[in-house]
């Protein structure tokens, strides 16, 4: 079911290969973190379509707001993931969680969970490494907001941290 999730998101996509390459990466990481801390399938498989379908708001802010402030993603995805999901054979309880994720994925309060956590740590690692977040921001990162071992190790690793 990811893939087809993944086929519908670049489809929706319109050719736009910075968001395309963006949730791939974010994905990539998501499922990568999540495997190494031992998620059970069912969290995992939310974590997976929330990360492939986080940035689902993006092309309505640009269209909306001139740009794709987190906060105006947060706003407006989790309707837009609801509708996107809604017949692709997931649950109600499974959409939900998806689409609070989406609602939240830049808030780094009240963390309940680690689909959620590693959701924040996915797409912190593909930001920092597209948008060329210097060192100290990175640090600053890892230091405060990231919390699973996997992250960790994985921020580390990408942006050379000894």
């Amino acid at each position: 079911m990811i893939a087809a999730i993944m086929e519908k998101m670049i489809t929706c996509s319109d050719g736009n290969i910075h968001d395309i390459d963006h949730l791939i990466r974010v994905w990539t990481y998501a499922k990568t973190i999540g495997e190494l801390e031992g998620l059970d399938n069912e969290r995992q498989f939310i974590l997976e379509v929330a990360a492939v379908t986080h940035d689902i708001a993006c092309p309505l802010c640009r269209e909306k707001y001139g740009n794709t402030d987190g906060k105006n993603q947060e706003k407006e995805g989790g309707p837009l993931v609801r509708e996107f999901l809604a017949n692709t054979g997931m649950t109600e309880t499974q959409i939900d969680r998806v689409a609070f994720l989406v609602g939240h994925h830049h808030t780094l309060e009240g963390i309940d969970g680690p689909d959620w956590q590693i959701l924040v740590e996915a797409d912190y690692i593909a930001n920092a490494s597209e948008n060329g977040y210097s060192g100290q921001s990175i640090r600053k990162f890892l230091e405060k907001a990231a919390k699973t071992e996997s992250g960790k190790r994985l921020i580390k690793a990408v942006f050379g941290i000894l």
